[in-house]
């Protein structure tokens, strides 16, 4: 049984790979591999999972924990969930109103090369104040204002996957697993931006610069579906300045709301969904249904992407099914066995992310490896090993930046892949092929630079 779970998943992960020429949708191959798995899991419950001593019925036993796990991994993946469904209504607002011509109107550079650096830029720095899903929702909605082309379009959402996870890696709110950390004290917030914010940049600017030298010309911008004399403009200009500071300001706001009231974020996002929907209601009222609908909160979540949020739920609960029958836990006592070094431990890390989501990695990595407090400063200084794991230790600022950045190559290793993989519709060969070895060669790049300040500090 804990071997069928392993091939499941990598036939399920093979299909989502190969989903243009299976002509099978990634969702469908998601949501079945994660079924079978917990299925498998279930069927075999008695064998892959600890049976509580002295139990009366240990098949009963072992079935209610699983079916306990189960619930107990979909209420985390419902957060994330409902937090991607909540940032896209957000988004798909603004866009609607038309908001976004606020940002698109102020980039009048229509060369390729600029336009890139650019997009790249305000990614990288937009995702460590917010985070690197919202951020690639958000950039990726920016990029069809600006790009007519589809498949140029999938370049520059590939560059704002490796910039959204790059920025979030140095930020304590930028990304899920560096938030996992700060709030587990493994790190400061002080702390992971002074150590990984040169690093992360150079993770971007390493293929930023490579595609300098073969992006040549200038971009086609979209067309207008109608002319101007035929557009009737659905907002005023008021309309649309506010719903636009509205939306960014509710997506900035998440972070402060989790900070002062400990809520999860989808609470966050929930809240600023709420209020947008009460302003859109009261600043629309006078007119008519025509006009209207399209410009609320109702007409717009027709526009949600349900397959994406089908296609995230269905890899991330086949990944805690994984989790669950001891499968990462097993693969971090092998890393931990066979390679010993923390710089080799984190960039392996960082590579599996890219195939199996970073979370339960990092979940793992903490539960692995202890963190060593003030109370064993003597057992510090007599072992080196353990230096590496105190507060704002080398492994776990590394694991930080490794896993953030490591996800960029491939593009469902991480969620901002995922997301705007589904927003775009981008091929799995395709990104393989065109922006893997970019992403690989600046995650290398970005850890050779923090290896090297930790040596030279």
């Amino acid at each position: 049984m804990y071997a069928l779970m392993a091939l499941l998943f990598v036939l399920g992960y093979l299909c989502i790979a190969f989903e243009h020429p299976l002509k099978i949708d990634k969702a469908a191959s998601a949501l079945l591999t994660a079924v079978l798995t917990w299925t498998v899991l279930v069927l075999g419950a008695e064998t892959l999972l600890p049976i509580v001593e002295g139990a009366a019925h240990a098949s009963d036993d072992a079935t209610a924990r699983v079916v306990t796990e189960l619930r107990h991994h979909l209420g985390e993946v419902s957060e994330i969930l409902f937090f991607l469904m909540g940032a896209m209504t957000i988004v798909e607002l603004i866009d609607a109103h038309e908001g976004f011509k606020v940002i698109t109107d102020r980039i009048t550079t229509n060369n390729r090369v600029k336009l890139l650096w650019l997009v790249a830029l305000i990614t990288f720095f937009l995702s460590a104040a917010l985070d690197n899903l919202t951020t690639t929702i958000v950039m990726v909605s920016l990029l069809r204002k600006l790009v007519a082309d589809q498949h140029e379009r999938w370049f520059f959402a590939g560059i704002v996957v490796i910039a959204a996870n790059a920025g979030g890696a140095w930020s304590p709110i930028g990304d899920v697993t560096t938030t996992m950390l700060w709030i587990g004290g493994q790190i400061t917030a002080s702390g992971i931006v002074v150590s990984l914010i040169i690093p992360s940049l150079v993770c971007l600017l390493v293929p930023l610069v490579l595609l300098t030298f073969t992006f040549k010309g200038e971009v086609e911008r979209p067309a207008l579906a109608q002319s101007d004399e035929e557009r009737r403009d659905p907002t005023s200009a008021y309309e649309r300045n506010l719903i636009f500071c509205l939306g960014i300001g509710a997506l900035l706001f998440v972070p402060v709301f989790k900070t002062v009231t400990h809520l999860p974020p989808y609470m966050g996002i929930l809240l600023g969904l709420g209020v947008l929907w009460v302003v859109t209601e009261v600043i629309h009222r006078g007119k008519n249904d025509e006009d209207k609908h399209p410009l609320s909160v109702v007409g717009v979540l027709r526009k949600i992407d349900t397959t994406s949020v089908l296609f995230f739920l269905g890899i991330l609960l086949a990944v805690s099914s994984l989790s669950t029958a001891g499968h990462l836990t097993q693969m971090a006592t092998f890393l931990r066995e066979s390679l010993g070094n923390v710089y080799a431990i984190n960039l392996a890390i960082g590579l599996l992310s890219s195939m199996v989501d970073n979370v339960p990695l990092v979940a793992g990595s903490m539960k692995m490896y202890p963190l060593v407090g003030a109370h064993a400063a003597a057992g510090v200084a007599s072992d080196p090993w353990l230096s590496k794991f105190v507060v704002d230790g080398v492994f776990w600022e590394f694991l930080a930046y490794c896993a953030g950045t490591g996800g960029s190559c491939l593009i469902i290793g991480s969620a901002a892949g995922v997301a705007a993989m589904g927003l775009e519709k981008i091929n799995f060969i395709w990104y393989l092929k065109k922006i893997a070895w970019l992403a690989f060669l600046g995650y290398i790049a970005g850890a050779a630079v923090f290896m090297l300040m930790k040596g030279l500090i």
